[in-house]
């Protein structure tokens, strides 16, 4: 059923913005809800035609209008002029005037009742007050009733005088408006925006817009001067810098405020018209005459210091100082900027870019139009003939035929016009010539003064700098490829070239190409110049500088290569061919070189010097090593050079190129150790010293690997093509312990093993026997099997997963909200669990409540958005806080929402969700205010009500033929229109909640979903159309109920006439719910029935449709998880978690939100694994008093390596001997797993056993089961070598 008659008025605005992909069944309601709207906009637009033409045809019987098409036609072509004037009489038009002059004069503050007075005559009794512009014929003309033009200089006198007295009143409310400041942003434009439509009333369009700009002429002439030229004395580049900082911010204010005024009363075309006259053409003339006087003061300076040179000459004084002015003024007077002048005018300049693209924002956001970039596109127009061909393009550009006049004259569109390049010409030559000094004066004193540092200086370690710019300033790059320290003398550098940066960047015009070019061809030479430092700077390492100067070289050539591919993407839209492109290709080769330097370099170290060890690899030595009781120091010292190269390389590289690096240099060393243990033929004491080796390895390899595997994945199920090198480490690790099993296990175990199966059971093909790479991780006396699963679970333990997140070189977003997720929330719900005591703890309550004062979020709340942010995870928020708001008893608060201010003592879950239910509903609020104010404005209640009523001696002489009747009769008359009213807000409420459900986020509508379930039986019943929708009614009833929050949260302002109403409406959404305890008004029963009796059961279809939506979605994630848990979908793949944080990212504060979170877990890193080792326990157990540290006590170091610390730790993890040497080895279960190995390996290994070469002495005739043994010199170990050593070792080093 359509909806028509009295209630056809709604509004098409979707107020509900998606900020999430909908579902399909949310998509089809929000697609449904539009076509809704636009056929009752239709239909309302189609009534109001037919209402216009029966009007026009009782008016004009000469012309009868058939159809609406008939009436949209009249519209287009009719003349007001034409239509039949009715007569007035010139007395009592005469009277009526100087009534108006008289009370306007001898009374006070009359003039804006007589405003309101004579707008209400106007639109009542259609009377056309006469809008010309001043000083010309009084001309009383009306569209339906028109008043006779006696064309008296009396009359003309009279309204001339009056509304020049209402014009004044006017233009002092707008000023006076500018000079208090007083209210906010949203009234102040409502107000303006009411006296400029005032104003159209009384004058023409051009005059009310000449006058209005002059003043805000004035005013930004005004602000720029007071700003700049505000103290007496010199100008300088320091004063006009701070100036235009201080000033620029108003500016775009007073802009916006005048795009959004002027765009509800002109066209788009005169708004830009308006601000480019206005603003920009102002500024523009303003900065040119700054410009000009600096660069007289500048060029006197300079003239003057050339004539105390020339006076040192006796001759010819005169002539040299005529003759320099002379080419000085030929040449355009050039002159010398000191580099202090040019980072002013840099600064300038960006603060004029800055305000030209909030400029392209504003007017594509108000306006809809194109920015400036666009401006100069060619526009292929359409063409047409005479005849109707049509001429597209340039393809008929050749045909003459075609006379101009008989061509479709497109006009080309006003766009934004910000000429301040124009200001700048004058010195571009200067600026040009100077920057290129200044870049190689700046860039030779900062690397002559590092490299005296470095002569002076008694070691030659680099001095490094934290990179905290890039992360300011290219914002592009990401965190995994930003360097971490770089070199003191290259931040230098590239820190004074981003300050002349904007010089560079604001080259549009021709006229300032030389500035760009000179700019690009000076930072080429300090990449240059820097490149060859960094080279010289690795050629010292190892010789004369220790290692870490070649992660710093690394460091700082992948800093410089990022800023200058910065530099050229940002000058690609002026610049049409590459930038840079030379020192872009020589830093990316440098990159490449030193990176494989470093590794080789490593690995190099590991070949020949700390796996070198004599003593320990004395395999065939009849002594023990140190009685069977240690490693060998070889593999400690190997331990100890890999920790303290993963601190170096976490510490100063970018964490990608850390993560690679370190994976290079632990596969190539792995390999390495692999080839040796495979060839190592130990006597019989020393065959214990091979276990406890391998075993060491393998653990220290444990230890590393969490580092280099950026992802589950990547950890768990190693691919051979996407992770060949994580691979590769499984496989070389698989392999020692291959030969740990068959070299040191007892020789009874290995025979009765391979006894059993060496017949049928043995498969004859050896290389279809797959073993998984992770098998060793089970099989060492490590913590790591805690930590897994079993390998073909392709899942991780909860404690894993957060040392897996932990031991990553930066904040890894997927793998944090990964960690967040796993195993139902575990580690969310330990932090919130710990975060109870947060309130409780004296020590953090004064922080506590300085970030609610400082509206930082807490740690609830940033959890609580992270996971309100997960769409694609919509159980999580309410899995998470389910605990939580149990123990709390905070389920009941979801019951009897209120809309009270947020104050310290309501939970901090119930607020958040209170304040994503207010935003919700804002734009419902926000349509039922308009919707106020415009009935206001339409039948005058409200505000007029409460204004001064028009005296009886002005109403006896408006003249009788204009038939008026006073709103105060009208208003005795009119009591049921409120019935209308209020039954239109009511059902635009109602028609809007089942989209506003539709857009709320699906982690909100399951959690609502989840409390509905712990309801009582007697909420349940009292909550049938579901308590999300209860909630979203109870909030709007409270805003309606407390006026001073509806105008908090709109920005709009609300008379006592529209709070009653409002509170009136709040009255029947109330009596709808049934939540009200006594019997419904008289007045609200009218409001339903009426609404009952245009739509029958709509309202109950409506709330069910909305319950229907909210339920949906929850039963959607039941389905989910029931999948889940039977096997289909194990955890979140790498997609759908990639896709989640990018959708955290592009929410407010989504990315800040989720690395708080990240620090407050690495500040507890040791809590929360105690937490998780706890976890099968109940939950009374696990709970701990501790209160979490959510911030640093003192200044964050940077972390030194601490050799001892690690030594500790290593014989308390790794390297814990009594761990290695007594560790129970289950062979029967170990062994088995060997069945499939290539039988040249395992003979090879076989007779490295001491009691094998024993027995080949003495009886060397077959292997257990027959086959011949194979001796050590027919060894073929083609299998345990790696391609490390096919290399000459001149090949490690880099020219």
């Amino acid at each position: 059923m359509e909806w028509g008659g009295e209630y056809s008025l709604d509004s098409s605005n979707l107020d509900c913005l998606l900020s999430v992909l909908p579902g399909e069944l949310e998509f089809q309601q929000v697609l449904g809800d539009l076509d809704e709207k636009i056929k009752k906009n239709s239909s309302s637009i189609e009534q109001c035609l037919k209402d216009l033409q029966s009007e026009v045809n009782e008016i004009c019987t000469d012309e009868m209008l058939q159809s609406t098409t008939d009436c949209l036609q009249w519209l287009n072509n009719c003349s007001f002029s034409s239509l039949r004037p009715s007569s007035t009489h010139h007395g009592q038009l005469m009277e009526f005037l100087r009534t108006l002059q008289s009370l306007l004069k001898n009374e006070q503050n009359q003039e804006e009742m007589i405003l309101h007075f004579l707008l209400d005559l106007s639109s009542q009794c259609g009377v056309s007050f006469p809008c010309t512009p001043s000083g010309t014929s009084f001309e009383l003309t009306s569209s339906l009733h028109a008043i006779e033009d006696d064309s008296t200089m009396d009359v003309k006198s009279l309204w001339d005088d009056i509304r020049l007295h209402l014009r004044r009143f006017l233009v002092s409310r707008l000023q006076s408006q500018e000079e208090t400041k007083a209210n906010a942003l949203q009234q102040q434009m409502e107000f303006k925006t009411q006296c400029i439509q005032q104003l159209l009333f009384l004058y023409p369009e051009s005059e009310v817009l000449m006058k209005y700009q002059n003043m805000q002429n004035k005013l930004v002439s005004d602000l720029l001067q007071n700003c700049v030229l505000s103290s007496c004395g010199e100008t300088n580049f320091d004063k006009v810098v701070h100036g235009y900082q201080s000033s620029i911010p108003t500016l775009c204010t007073m802009i916006k405020e005048d795009l959004y005024i002027l765009s509800g009363t002109i066209d788009p075309s005169s708004s830009l018209k308006f601000i480019n006259e206005t603003y920009l053409d102002t500024i523009t003339e303003e900065i040119t005459v700054l410009l000009e006087r600096l660069c007289e003061l500048q060029f006197k300076e300079n003239a003057l210091h050339i004539v105390k040179t020339n006076k040192i000459s006796k001759k010819h004084r005169g002539t040299v100082h005529a003759v320099a002015s002379q080419e000085c003024h030929k040449k355009g007077r050039n002159f010398c900027l000191t580099l202090y002048q040019l980072k002013c005018l840099s600064q300038l300049i960006k603060l004029f870019l800055l305000m030209e693209e909030k400029m392209e924002e504003l007017s594509a956001e108000i306006l809809l139009v194109p920015s400036f970039t666009e401006k100069n596109k060619n526009v292929q127009g359409v063409l047409k003939k005479a005849s109707g061909e049509l001429l597209i393009g340039e393809t008929r550009a050749n045909e003459t035929s075609v006379p101009p006049e008989q061509l479709l004259q497109v006009e080309e569109p006003i766009l934004l016009n910000f000429g301040w390049r124009n200001a700048f010409k004058d010195l571009s030559s200067s600026v040009a010539h100077c920057i290129t000094i200044a870049i190689e004066d700046f860039s030779t004193k900062i690397l002559q003064h590092e490299q005296k540092e470095e002569f002076s200086a008694a070691g030659y370690a680099m001095s490094l700098v934290n990179n905290q710019q890039m992360r300011e300033s290219c914002g592009a790059v990401q965190q995994e490829e930003q360097p971490k320290r770089i070199a003191k003398f290259c931040s230098d550098i590239m820190e004074e070239l981003d300050t002349l940066l904007p010089l560079a960047l604001a080259c549009r015009d021709d006229s300032l190409q030389e500035i760009r070019a000179n700019f690009v061809e000076a930072c080429s030479k300090v990449a240059t110049a820097v490149l060859a430092r960094l080279e010289e700077k690795s050629r010292d390492v190892p010789s004369k500088a220790p290692l870490q100067d070649l992660h710093a070289a690394l460091s700082t050539a992948i800093y410089v290569f990022q800023h200058f591919t910065t530099y050229s993407n940002l000058m690609r839209e002026t610049s049409k061919k590459p930038l840079f492109l030379v020192p872009l290709q020589q830093y990316q080769e440098f990159i490449n070189d030193l990176q494989f330097q470093v590794t080789s370099y490593c690995v190099r170290v590991c070949a020949t010097s700390i796996l070198q060890d004599a003593e320990s690899h004395h395999w065939e030595d009849y002594k023990a090593f140190y009685e069977g009781e240690r490693c060998s120091f070889s593999v400690q010292m190997w331990h100890y050079f890999c920790c303290a190269l993963h601190h170096d390389l976490w510490t100063i590289l970018p964490p990608k190129t850390a993560q690679e690096i370190l994976t290079d240099v632990l596969e190539q060393s792995l390999a390495m150790l692999s080839s040796r243990y495979c060839q190592a033929c130990p006597s019989y004491k020393r065959t214990p010293q091979i276990r406890t080796d391998i075993a060491a390895i393998l653990m220290s390899t444990e230890v590393m690997l969490w580092s280099v595997c950026s992802s589950v994945q990547e950890f768990l199920n190693p691919h051979e093509d996407r992770h060949l090198k994580i691979y590769k480490i499984h496989s070389h690790c698989n392999s020692m312990l291959s030969v740990l099993a068959i070299l040191t296990s007892p020789l009874k175990n290995l025979y009765e093993t391979f006894l059993k199966n060496s017949d049928e059971h043995l498969p004859q093909d050896f290389s279809n026997v797959f073993y998984h790479p992770l098998h060793w991780l089970f099989c060492i006396p490590s913590p790591c099997s805690s930590l897994l699963k079993t390998p073909s679970a392709r899942e991780m333990a909860a404690k894993g997963q957060l040392k897996l997140l932990l031991s990553q070189p930066y904040c890894n977003l997927n793998l944090l909200l990964e960690t967040l997720l796993h195993r139902d929330c575990l580690l969310v719900k330990i932090l919130l669990r710990s975060s109870r005591n947060e309130v409780l703890n004296r020590d953090e309550q004064s922080s506590l409540l300085e970030r609610i004062n400082n509206k930082q979020p807490t740690l609830i709340e940033t959890i609580f958005t992270v996971l309100s942010y997960c769409t694609l995870s919509p159980k999580s928020l309410g899995i998470a806080f389910e605990t939580y708001m149990e123990k709390e008893q905070l389920w009941s608060c979801l019951y009897n929402m209120t809309v009270s201010s947020c104050g310290e003592s309501e939970p901090e879950v119930i607020r958040c969700l209170k304040l994503t239910l207010i935003n919700s509903v804002k734009g419902i609020v926000k349509q039922i205010i308009s919707l106020m104010h415009s009935w206001e404005a339409t039948e005058n209640y409200g505000t007029y009500q409460h204004k001064q009523i028009v005296p009886e001696s002005l109403l006896k002489t408006v003249p009788k033929e204009w038939n008026y009747t006073p709103r105060e009769m009208k208003r005795k008359e009119s009591g049921k229109c409120f019935t209308r009213l209020a039954a239109q807000a009511v059902s635009i409420v109602i028609s809007k909640l089942p989209t506003v459900i539709a857009c709320l986020p699906p982690p909100i509508k399951y959690f609502f979903f989840l409390a509905e379930r712990k309801m009582s039986r007697n909420f349940a019943e009292l909550k049938k159309a579901g308590l999300l929708v209860w909630n979203l009614i109870v909030i709007i009833c409270r805003i309606f109920e407390d006026g001073n929050t509806a105008e908090l949260l709109t920005g709009a302002t609300l008379d006592r006439w529209s709070k009653e109403k409002l509170s009136l409406v709040r009255v029947c959404l109330e009596s709808i719910m049934g939540k009200l305890k006594s019997g419904p008004k008289q007045v609200t029963q009218k409001v339903i029935q009426s609404i009952e009796q245009q739509r029958p059961n709509w309202i109950e279809s409506q709330l069910l449709k909305a319950r229907k939506l909210s339920t949906d979605c929850a039963s959607v994630s039941e389905e989910g998880a029931m999948l889940e848990e039977g096997g289909v979908a194990l955890g979140f793949t790498e997609q759908k978690i990639n896709m989640m944080v990018l959708d955290i990212c592009h929410k407010p504060g989504g990315s800040e939100y989720l690395r708080q979170i990240y620090h407050i877990i690495r500040l507890n890193e040791e809590y929360l694994k105690e937490q998780l080792s706890c976890e099968n326990s109940s939950e009374d157990g696990v709970a701990s008093s501790q209160c979490l540290p959510l911030t640093l006590k003192g200044r964050e170091e940077q972390p030194v390596f601490n050799p001892f610390q690690v030594y500790r730790q290593s014989c308390a993890k790794v390297f814990n001997q009594s761990t290695i040497t007594e560790w129970n080895w289950d062979w029967s279960n170990l062994l088995p797993s060997y069945l499939g190995l290539n039988q040249m390996t395992f003979r090879v290994l076989l007779t490295h056993r001491s009691l094998i070469k024993i027995l080949r002495r003495t009886s060397p005739n077959t292997e257990p089961w027959g086959t011949p043994l194979v001796t050590g010199r027919q060894l073929e170990l083609t299998p345990f070598t790696t391609t490390l050593w096919a290399y000459p070792s001149c090949q490690f080093f880099t020219q």
